[in-house]
């Protein structure tokens, strides 16, 4: 139901949602049929209809096969598709479905699933229905598991859509609370469905949902927290433009093969946070594991750390496909070798402990 003060979106403001994307020849919808998603395919044919020459709107549909309610919902999409003059497509999730981690893979699954849609409508943004909401629990959940400052700015308007390298992700509605986009839909007479999964508390995101309102009550509410968001975003941004600089000053220059190094004087007067930050690019750049887990880079320059300040003229330790080199007075950061990859070294002379796999 429509919160009472909730207001719909007027075509105005819709303008202003979707203002930058007119200039593109064809935009990808994410439609799922629940309201977010059901409002932003509305908003955007709106949009659509009020310019002279607009880009070709495709909305699509993942199914991901998980609820028996899914087949008529994605059939409900299609239908409101056709009245606004849309052209739509629904993609299946086939396959076997792993019995831990669904939510997750069936993310994966989704964008995967959308990036084949777009390059086949010759898109090159895929367009979400992200909500103040969302970005809001975003921040709760990333706090909950501990992220750093850079996790904490969750969600962008722009991003690279997950998974791939060229297509674009945009959240148009990222600072639109869910209870504008349920009252436009009331006030249009157009049904949408309710995923029970929302509600299921066995997900991390349902039973933080569920704390919101008395967060809210303490002032903590949905605004408040994409506010954090913005001001760390804004931090997140200064500090990687420090960072910048101080690879140029230290003259890191990487190599063809990710490999780097710069010197371990300098690198050890950086402030904690621009060192941390530079340790992790170079073995970002160098490994081949994916990301770079914060606690375990923390841990890694600690050690590293400890050595300078220890006057060792020696250290080795890999992280994520990456082997971190003291020595000659020089930090050298590379691709490890393939026996040393899935095995946390120990630094210093004598003899090594056992290595703990990761």
């Amino acid at each position: 139901m429509p919160t009472p003060s909730a207001k719909p979106i007027a075509l105005a403001e819709a303008k202003s949602l979707f203002s930058g994307l007119e200039h593109f020849p064809a935009l990808l919808l994410a439609v799922s049929g629940g309201p977010d998603s059901v409002a932003l395919m509305v908003l955007a044919a709106r949009w659509r209809q009020s310019l002279k020459a607009p880009p070709k709107l495709v909305a699509v549909t993942v199914d991901h096969g998980l609820r028996k309610e899914s087949k008529r919902e994605a059939a409900s999409v299609a239908r409101l598709a056709r009245k606004l003059g849309l052209a739509h497509r629904t993609l299946r999730w086939t396959g076997r479905k792993p019995a831990t981690g669904l939510q997750q893979a069936a993310r994966y699954a989704r964008y995967r699933l959308l990036g084949g849609a777009a390059r086949a409508a010759g898109a090159a943004h895929v367009l979400t229905a992200h909500t103040l909401d969302d970005q809001a629990e975003t921040v709760l959940i990333r706090m909950s598991r501990g992220s750093g400052m850079t996790g904490l700015t969750a969600m962008s308007r722009f991003a690279i859509l997950p998974g791939d390298g060229q297509l674009r992700l945009v959240r148009p509605l990222l600072d639109v609370p869910k209870a504008r986009l349920v009252a436009t839909l009331g006030a249009a007479k157009i049904p949408f469905a309710e995923d029970p999964s929302n509600r299921d508390l066995r997900f991390a995101r349902a039973r933080l949902r569920g704390l919101m309102p008395a967060l809210a009550q303490e002032g903590l509410d949905a605004r408040r927290l994409a506010l954090l968001a913005r001001r760390l975003k804004r931090a997140d941004l200064a500090i990687e433009a420090a960072v910048d600089r101080v690879e140029e000053s230290l003259g890191v220059r990487p190599s063809g093969s990710g490999s780097s190094g710069f010197d371990a004087s300098g690198f050890a007067q950086l402030p904690a946070e621009i060192a941390l930050r530079l340790l992790g690019r170079a073995v970002a750049r160098a490994g081949d594991e994916g990301p770079v887990e914060l606690a375990k880079l923390e841990s890694l320059k600690m050690a590293l750390d400890d050595a300078q300040n220890a006057g060792k003229a020696r250290f080795r330790r890999s992280l994520a496909g990456a082997l971190v080199t003291l020595a000659a007075g020089r930090i050298v950061v590379e691709i490890a070798p393939p026996r040393r990859r899935r095995t946390l070294t120990t630094a210093g002379g004598g003899k090594a402990k056992t290595p703990k796999t990761r």
